[in-house]
């Protein structure tokens, strides 16, 4: 579904006040389908910002609940969404240390899905010589996410077993990469035969469907009864078995809730089975963590500049479907990311 074209002289800038750029506009929170594409004006770098041209951007689920009003923070309207991208950079504002034409990635709480964006210098990363600025624009956010609460947050080691679920999603493919590259054991938990085969093709050594299969019972089975981390980035139904199939001292670290409701766990079963139950939000993990955030990005970025991981992109829409996008992610269809070509 195309959307709608129109023309935005109050957002973010009179149209006497510079030239005009493209791009997709949020004007009152709702469904994907109510975002519109639009001329408003092109943003100027202040102090330690990029002008990025964008080539990709890609979507999460966040973007969704933004644009409906129902995340954790709200926007205020209007405004454009998109949260990752990556492009070559135009200008830089005082202090920033790139320079023009120099290709960058990075994450913005919003403004990705347009021509132009900016993005904090502090928050950009030059990309590798050998990356694709699609695969960029995928590795931040979900990557990022994954690898805080696998590294850090769950502390997993070498032979761990790592159960994941909604694994061929964004957050949940980019954890199955991850914790292979970490040398664990990956058990991939997924609603249909497509995804697992993807996550079996990622490294995952074991998987479960888990709209057709015992959860709990299979996480016991599969694992020898010792699975040690579980990585759960759907909520939901799924949570509570999940819970269940770790083994004593295990860590349940929660991410989302994409399956669109916030679970209750039964706190006697954290009791008896002496499991810790963490949670992980990217927004405020580097605030509440600067060290192990810092370690954390440092051999991240290492490992994608050495090609250790890519993300897996299982779609692609141009800046005009924008509103297709976010439905198929909001319908929870994507296998690994979906990227918005913009150029």
């Amino acid at each position: 579904m195309a959307i709608l074209w129109t023309t935005f002289p109050p957002f973010p800038l009179r149209r006497d006040r510079g030239p005009l750029m493209r791009a997709v506009v949020c004007r009152a929170y709702g469904p994907p389908e109510d975002v519109v594409l639009g001329d408003v004006a092109e943003p100027v770098p202040g102090p330690g910002q990029l002008l990025v041209r964008v080539h990709a951007a890609a979507v999460n689920f966040p973007d969704v609940l933004l644009i409906a009003g129902k995340y954790q923070i709200r926007i205020p309207v209007p405004f454009t969404p998109g949260s990752e991208l990556a492009g070559e950079v135009l200008a830089a504002g005082a202090g920033a240390p790139f320079a023009p034409g120099q290709r960058v990635f990075g994450a913005t709480a919003v403004g990705a899905f347009a021509e132009l964006a900016l993005l904090d210098a502090a928050s950009a990363t030059l990309v590798p010589d050998d990356a694709d600025l699609a695969s960029a624009a995928a590795f931040g956010v979900t990557y990022r996410t994954a690898y805080h609460a696998l590294r850090s947050v769950g502390q997993v080691s070498e032979r761990d077993w790592v159960v994941v679920l909604g694994a061929a999603g964004g957050v949940g493919l980019a954890a199955v990469d991850l914790a292979v590259a970490m040398g664990a054991r990956v058990l991939a938990a997924a609603s249909s035969p497509e995804k697992l085969e993807l996550c079996a093709q990622r490294g995952a050594q074991a998987t479960v469907d888990y709209d057709r299969q015992d959860l709990k019972a299979r996480i016991r089975e599969l694992t020898d009864d010792s699975a040690r981390v579980v990585i759960d980035p759907v909520g939901g139904r799924y949570s509570e078995p999940a819970l269940r199939g770790l083994a004593r001292g295990g860590t349940f670290i929660t991410l989302g809730y994409a399956a669109g409701s916030i679970p209750a766990i039964p706190l006697n079963l954290v009791l008896l089975k002496g499991i810790t139950v963490r949670g992980m939000e990217i927004r405020t993990f580097a605030a509440d963590h600067p060290v192990e955030a810092a370690r954390d990005l440092d051999e991240l970025t290492q490992m994608f500049a050495a090609g250790t991981v890519r993300p897996y992109i299982g779609a692609r829409f141009p800046l005009a479907d924008t509103a297709a996008a976010l439905r198929y992610v909001a319908e929870r269809k994507v296998l690994g990311k979906v990227v918005i070509d913009v150029f």
